[in-house]
């Protein structure tokens, strides 16, 4: 969960047993219209159906596992320590497990208590502090010390990561402040956000070789190519690997070529170039294949969207190798390869054009300008 809760199709829902805390966690919903509230039927004041709140006889412990099941967010008006026994049970993952914010009877202090950054906890503690006045309590040491996220890493650009097991170690690495490297070879460059240079401890490499040539104890590495055997221990030993979004596949294909043959092309290609699948972002052809059954099928297969261009966007692109036979069937003398370059915003292919069977394939890779100066 990230982002303001209140702006999102994300579900929170607020929860109170007790008299203030009802009258607080009224007041929190009227200010989050999209929330959903719960609380003792005891203190009911008639309008509970108009408004679609929730009442609740019995232990507030009897629908918390509901609860958790069921939303993205819980903010409770209860005590913390009554809290932490209560979900206690109910934990099973902090990939999966839902934010908790815990609010005093009195509103002055959100404490993020659960699902700190995965779950989006400090973002709604945040929120929910502004709307009641009260104090945001966040524990979590990276946003104390306003440093690298490691499990949020480059999330709000959509990177993901491939070895979530080393995140803890690598996050304690950070925030010991031991010398960390952030190797981007690829991906959005403006993942610095705070008003401050990037901690002397940490060094932004743009390449795995200049990084193990230069020695760290942790790493944080951005890359959408395979690293080899080598790379693998050096880098990733104690480092977690994230995989950003920058290949576009620029396709051409005869009509009628079913889904599994386009795969087969796709996962070769990248194969071949060493290539991770994660970091595909979209496929890119002309028009006339908007409605192409297998490579729709592809694309929802993978998320991959499909983005198509006429033939007169394509033309714009200088190619190396106009097709007249292709010029004649399309009224574009290139399909793989100027779709690939127009969706990326590229200059040059990562591989121009390479056909098999009833497939072309193009590959490019999404440029992303260097960090600011200043924040290395």
């Amino acid at each position: 969960m990230s982002g303001d809760p209140a702006q999102t199709s994300e579900r929170v829902a607020i929860v109170a047993i007790t008299k203030h805390g009802t009258v607080l966690a009224r007041t929190l919903r009227d200010k989050m219209p999209g929330a959903d509230l719960y609380y003792m039927e005891k203190f009911a004041t008639g309008d509970e159906a108009d408004k679609g709140i929730h009442l609740f006889t019995g232990s507030v412990r009897l629908i918390l596992p509901d609860l958790f099941q069921r939303y993205d967010g819980l903010v409770i008006f209860i005590s913390l320590g009554a809290v932490v026994r209560m979900i206690a049970p109910l934990l099973k993952d902090k990939k999966t497990d839902p934010a908790v914010v815990v609010v005093d009877d009195r509103a002055e202090h959100a404490i993020s208590v659960l699902s700190g950054h995965l779950g989006g906890a400090n973002a709604l503690t945040r929120r929910v502090a502004s709307l009641l006045g009260a104090r945001p309590v966040i524990t979590t040491a990276s946003d104390v010390q306003q440093t690298i996220a490691v499990d949020l890493f480059g999330r709000d650009f959509g990177w993901e990561i491939e070895n979530f097991d080393k995140v803890t170690p690598v996050s304690a690495a950070v925030v010991n402040e031991e010398r960390i490297a952030v190797v981007q070879e690829s991906g959005e460059r403006n993942w610095w956000t705070y008003d401050k240079p990037l901690p002397s401890h940490i060094r932004v490499y743009r390449s795995a070789a200049e990084a193990i040539e230069a020695g760290f104890d942790a790493a944080l590495v951005v890359t959408h190519r395979l690293l080899t055997e080598e790379e693998e221990r050096a880098l990733l030993t104690n480092g977690v690997l994230y995989r950003p979004k920058v290949i576009v596949l620029g396709i051409g294909c005869n009509r009628g070529t079913p889904m599994e043959e386009i795969e087969h092309v796709v996962l070769e290609t990248l194969a071949e170039l060493r290539l991770s699948v994660r970091s595909v972002r979209n496929l890119a052809s002309i028009d006339l294949k908007k409605d192409e059954p297998g490579l729709n099928a592809l694309s929802e297969k993978y998320g991959w969207p499909l983005i198509v261009y006429t033939p007169e966007e394509l033309n714009t692109v200088p190619l190396p190798h106009p097709s007249e036979v292709v010029y004649r069937y399309t009224g574009a003398y290139g399909v793989s390869e100027p779709a690939a370059l127009l969706s990326a915003g590229a200059e040059t292919w990562l591989m121009e054009k390479k056909k098999s069977g009833n497939v072309t394939i193009s590959v490019a890779v999404v440029p992303h300008q260097p960090m600011e100066a200043g924040v290395r």
